[in-house]
């Protein structure tokens, strides 16, 4: 047996590296740092102290990841937008109970650390927090040789907002005549990849040289829109009912979650239209739209229900915030239907 001296780096952890990162990390969490926030990076835990603001705050947590969206962005070698992705569906899901997102950890996992690549991802993490006003307060890098193969690595993601105990979006006061809208999507988002993916595949050489004015790539990895600022305004200024954010499972499993029993959404077909994006993925893949709506945000990325009298001032504060907002449908009582029903 050999009585050569193996060092954590011999084995494949380099702590030097995960260091450098660490350091690389500071300034760009420092730019997302908030009122509550008591601690920086770099501590055994991160503190936070709920907004005095608050009369009787609670917490609203998320955690999701980007899926298989990373696998493009080592094959394309795209590490600067997925970091956005991660902030964005987990503080979107939060945003849907009215919750302001306050705080955001992150874990990034790798077989051997590559600090550009990381810092490349953690920048666009802090970015997603900035846009979304909530700090970067803490993560996890973890360098795990034999476990990732080379260049890949995989990210989760956590968030913590707050929400007045009497201002929770429930769903409950949603009634048949209210209007559900609907924000545009930047894209595909965070969902559906598997099936992206395969198209990708399909189509082989044959990949549209741009989609809806932009380069192919960049259009299939758009990162998701953060809605929070716009949406958390238009919740200060009007009596929106409920909030869904659309995910994997599309329009057709997302918006159920937010209505009471014994009623649907019904949607128009139409009322909002199919970006290239979403045209090409279809037409690849020779899917119907049920299929479109079950599996992407299909343009959709986040629904508003609202009373029919409050809906057209609603839309009105969201378009000047800069979201584009199409009226989709109405709620009406489910009989023996779906939930969604997109006719």
């Amino acid at each position: 047996m050999s009585q050569t001296p193996l060092s954590y780096k011999d084995a494949g952890v380099d702590i030097v590296a995960g260091d450098e990162l660490v350091e690389r990390i500071k300034p760009l969490a420092k730019k997302t740092m908030r009122e509550g926030v008591l601690a920086g990076i770099g501590g055994f835990g991160a503190l936070f102290e709920v907004p005095k603001r608050y009369k009787e705050p609670v917490l609203v947590s998320g955690t999701d990841g980007v899926g298989t969206k990373l696998k493009l962005a080592f094959e394309w070698n795209m590490h600067d937008t997925v970091g956005i992705d991660l902030v964005a569906m987990s503080v979107n899901d939060v945003l849907v109970q009215g919750a302001e997102p306050l705080f955001f950890l992150d874990y990034f996992a790798c077989g051997k650390l590559d600090v550009d690549t990381a810092a490349a991802v953690v920048g666009g993490i802090a970015k997603g927090c900035e846009l979304s006003g909530c700090a970067l307060i803490g993560g996890e890098t973890a360098e795990m040789p034999g476990m990732y193969p080379a260049g890949e690595y995989d990210l989760a993601g956590f968030a913590v907002g707050a929400v007045e105990k009497s201002k929770i979006l429930t769903g409950q006061n949603v009634q048949a005549g209210d209007v559900v809208l609907g924000l545009a999507s930047a894209g595909v988002h965070s969902n559906g990849f598997s099936l992206v993916r395969k198209c990708i595949e399909r189509a082989g050489a044959n990949t549209p040289a741009t989609l809806d004015g932009k380069p192919f790539k960049q259009a299939i990895m758009e990162p998701t829109r953060l809605y929070v600022k716009n949406v958390l305004a238009a919740l200060a200024a009007h009596p929106i009912k409920a909030l869904a954010h659309i995910t994997g499972g599309g329009l057709l499993e997302n918006i159920p979650r937010v209505l009471p029993d014994g009623l649907a959404a019904h949607l128009q077909k139409g009322s909002w239209p199919q970006t290239e994006l979403f045209a090409w993925l279809q037409k690849t893949a020779g899917i119907d739209d049920i299929e479109m709506n079950r599996t992407f945000n299909n343009g959709i990325g986040m629904v508003v229900v609202i009373a029919a009298d409050q809906a057209q001032a609603c839309a009105a504060t969201l378009r000047g915030l800069g979201e584009t907002v199409y009226t989709i449908g109405r709620i009406a009582a489910q009989g023996d239907g779906a939930q969604v029903v997109v006719a």
